[in-house]
């Protein structure tokens, strides 16, 4: 998949694209209705298909001091966009020239001059432009002016409920990672770098590595069944994400016990696939009754993952 950041030196092959446009975050499967229907319509018009995702999240951007929970942060997204079989990706940084842009002038500007579109796909709630001016009445209108078309995409929905990544995130807060792959797609994951900890884990006999999570993820806390994922190669583990009551009720850091693993993950990068929730987090008397339940967790980790 080639990544194009910004609409200002556009190679020839990436004008007259079908694009989906939208944030994507947490690309689930009501984003992926988008962007099959945006591959779909490549294939007809013998064009590339791609998508257009604004970075950052423009809440992000309008509202820098709160706390935002990004489901998938730019790396993983463009990861998991170009697995769907997607030729291209724009990627727009959302700044304040881009949210001054009126919605006929982004239409002008960006999709017709900039990127040639011969497609477009939005979802049904989409609004854009200064002050969210444009929707997707608004979209159908300039395509008919300008050549392209659209297409509109109604609410995907199992069981009576709209996929949408604010339900994702409520999920993840509540530590339901399987209703959160139920509507990915897939499973949930972080990548951090390992750092050092307080060796509490080797001296028990469960070293752990430990990975920061990214500003404002909000997951449950408590103990997951998870995959880990280092350099390729992949590892059944067991997580634990909380403010280690037993000891110092400190700041929250994942951390992550590979089954069967023998070797050193300080400085390296680790994905983390969480598969299950365990149990909620809790305060024990002390080591030896936290040395007891780790047991049971790691047995109850490696059920789920089997």
């Amino acid at each position: 998949m080639h990544v194009i950041h910004g609409t200002d030196f556009v190679p020839a092959f990436a004008r007259g694209a079908a694009l989906a446009i939208g944030n994507f975050d947490g690309v689930h499967r009501g984003h992926q209705a988008l962007i099959q229907t945006a591959i779909d319509k490549a294939r007809d018009l013998g064009r590339p298909s791609g998508v257009m995702v604004f970075e950052p999240h423009p809440r992000a951007f309008f509202a820098p001091h709160e706390p935002h929970f990004p489901l998938t942060p730019l790396p993983e997204k463009l990861r998991v966009l170009e697995s769907l079989g997607l030729k291209l990706a724009v990627v727009l940084p959302f700044d304040g020239a881009l949210a001054a842009l009126p919605a006929d002038q982004f239409i002008d500007d960006i999709l017709v001059r900039g990127l040639g579109v011969s497609h477009v796909v939005i979802g049904y709630d989409f609004f854009f432009g200064s002050k969210r001016g444009g929707n997707p009445a608004t979209m159908i209108a300039a395509g008919a002016r300008h050549g392209f078309g659209t297409s509109v995409i109604d609410p995907v929905a199992e069981g009576g409920e709209v996929f949408s990544s604010s339900e994702i995130r409520l999920k993840l807060a509540q530590g339901d990672v399987t209703g959160a792959a139920q509507a990915m797609g897939r499973a949930w994951r972080v990548t951090g770098r390992v750092i050092g900890g307080a060796k509490r884990g080797t001296g028990m006999g469960f070293p752990t590595a430990n990975v920061p999570m990214p500003p404002g993820t909000a997951l449950g806390h408590g103990i997951y069944a998870v995959r880990a994922i280092v350099e390729g190669e992949t590892h059944d583990a067991a997580a634990y994400l909380g403010t280690r009551p037993t000891f110092d009720d400190g700041r929250p850091v994942l951390e992550v016990f590979l089954f069967d693993f023998d070797g050193d993950l300080y400085g390296r990068d680790l994905t983390v696939e969480f598969v299950a929730f365990i149990r909620p987090d809790r305060k024990f008397s002390g080591a030896d009754e936290l040395v007891r339940q780790m047991e049971k967790d790691v047995a109850a980790a490696r059920a789920a993952l089997a």
